[in-house]
C-alpha cells in the first residue's frame, strides 16, 4: 500500500522541465455574484462621448472586459460571442445588450469604433448597433468597473494579462453569472441572460476552463495546464482508492 501511495505521489508531481510558470499574482475571477456595477461610472463612447454605464444598461447584459489591441485572446473570446449571438433566438436590444469595455487606457474611441463596425459585420442576422457598444475610458474608471466584477488583469509590457470570462449583468447592474472560457453554448448564454432578466443570481458550475487554461502573454496562445488537470485526476483516483480500502476492511468478505 505504501507503495503504491508513494508511485501516486510522484506521478502527480510534474517534472521540472515541464512545470509551466505560475499565474501572475493578481489575475483571474474573484466572484463576486449579486453584487452591483458601478452605475454612475463614467466611460467614453465610440463618438467621444461620456456616457455612464445606467445609460448602457437598460436591459440584461454581456459584459466583455478585453483591450482592443490584444492580438492574443480577446479576439477568439470577441468571435466566440458574435457566432453565438448570431445562434440565439433572443433579439438584441430588446432582451439583452451587448458591452465591450477596454481596460487599457491607450486604448482611443476610434479604434473602439474600428472594432465595434468589425463585429457587426459579422452579424448574419439584423442587430441594431445601440445593441453592442465598445467603450473606453481611463485607468480610474476601467479598473473601478474590472474590480467591481472580480476581473484581475495585470500589465505586461505592452500587452495584459487577463482571464477569459463574460460577465452577465441584469439592467440594475446585479451580476448574475460568469461565462467561463473562450467559447460559449447559445442556450446558455440564453438561459443567462432570461435569468438575468429576472433578476436570478446563478452560481458558475462550469469552472474546467478557467481552472486548465491559462493565456501565455509569450506565445499569445491558451496553454493547456496538463500538470493541473493530471494533479486533479490522481487527488481523485486517491480518494476512491482510500475509501474502497477502508470498505473492504469494514466489510470484509
Amino acid at each position: 500500500m505504501r507503495a503504491l501511495l508513494l508511485l501516486l505521489a510522484l506521478c502527480a508531481r510534474p517534472s521540472a522541465a515541464a512545470k509551466p510558470a505560475p499565474d501572475p499574482i493578481g489575475v483571474g475571477i474573484m466572484e463576486k455574484l449579486g453584487a452591483h456595477v458601478p452605475l454612475d461610472l463614467e466611460l467614453i463612447d465610440e463618438e467621444g462621448k461620456k456616457v455612464t454605464l445606467r445609460q448602457a444598461l437598460d436591459r440584461p447584459t454581456i459584459l466583455a472586459l478585453v483591450y482592443y489591441r490584444c492580438a492574443g485572446i480577446c479576439t477568439p473570446l470577441l468571435m466566440s460571442l458574435t457566432r453565438t449571438l448570431n445562434e440565439m433566438p433572443l433579439e438584441p436590444g430588446k432582451d439583452y445588450n451587448v458591452v465591450t469595455v477596454s481596460f487599457d487606457p491607450l486604448d482611443t474611441p476610434l479604434l473602439a469604433k474600428e472594432k465595434r463596425l468589425n463585429y457587426l459585420r459579422q452579424m448574419q442576422r439584423p442587430f441594431p448597433p445601440s445593441a453592442w457598444r465598445f467603450l473606453t475610458g481611463p485607468q480610474a474608471a476601467t479598473k473601478a468597473l474590472a474590480d467591481s466584477v472580480g476581473f484581475g488583469f495585470v500589465k505586461k509590457d505592452d500587452d495584459y494579462v487577463h482571464p477569459a470570462t463574460l460577465m452577465i449583468l441584469a439592467k440594475d447592474g446585479k451580476l448574475t453569472r460568469y461565462m467561463y472560457g473562450a467559447t460559449f453554448v447559445p442556450a446558455d448564454m440564453q438561459l443567462a441572460l432570461s435569468e438575468a432578466a429576472s433578476g436570478i443570481t446563478r452560481p458558475s458550475v462550469s469552472k474546467f476552463l478557467g481552472f486548465c487554461y491559462t493565456f501565455d502573454p509569450e506565445s499569445r496562445t491558451q496553454v493547456f495546464r496538463l500538470n493541473r488537470v493530471f494533479g486533479a485526476l490522481t487527488l481523485a483516483g486517491v480518494a476512491v482508492f482510500l475509501a474502497a480500502l477502508l470498505w473492504t476492511k469494514k466489510n470484509p468478505s
